[in-house]
């Protein structure tokens, strides 16, 4: 019991240092500034301008959100430039295929680094789309989906 007392305690005192979920989001705008602390005071550390990028939530503090990228740098993003995720990074060299089988036809060949906006996935198969392509691709080594 005492333990549990202590927890709430020490939750109550430090709320953002306690436990914080791990989860994927995607980058809402083109120019999104990545900052050394979480605040608008602290220096910009550098700039993404992708929009779409899948990035990991490894901490939070207030309205601000600690995260890394596939590359492992990381920084402190405001949670406005965030969104739910809608897009993974491939971390190999994959084939798009039209439907959600190895032996179905293949459209592209999707080259290791390339950003996929996700439409739905089934199992271990999502349906993704490039610029010029829709189809499928299996999800195994790819960043920005948890398994």
């Amino acid at each position: 019991m005492k333990k549990l007392f202590f927890f709430i305690f020490i939750w109550f005192l430090f709320p953002s240092y306690v436990v914080s979920e791990e989860i994927f989001l995607s980058l809402k705008k083109n120019k999104v500034n990545v900052r050394y602390g979480p605040s608008f005071e602290s220096p910009i550390k550098y700039v993404y301008k992708k929009i779409n990028l899948p990035i990991k939530q490894i901490d939070k503090k207030e309205n601000w959100r600690r995260i890394i990228d596939s590359k492992n740098n990381s920084g402190w993003i405001h949670w406005s430039q965030l969104k739910k995720i809608n897009s993974i990074i491939s971390l190999e060299d994959k084939i798009l295929f039209k439907n959600n089988s190895n032996f179905s036809k293949p459209i592209a060949k999707i080259k290791k680094g390339r950003l996929l906006i996700v439409k739905n996935c089934d199992g271990d198969w999502c349906k993704v789309k490039t610029e010029k392509f829709k189809g499928w691709i299996k999800i195994n080594n790819v960043w920005g989906l948890t398994n």
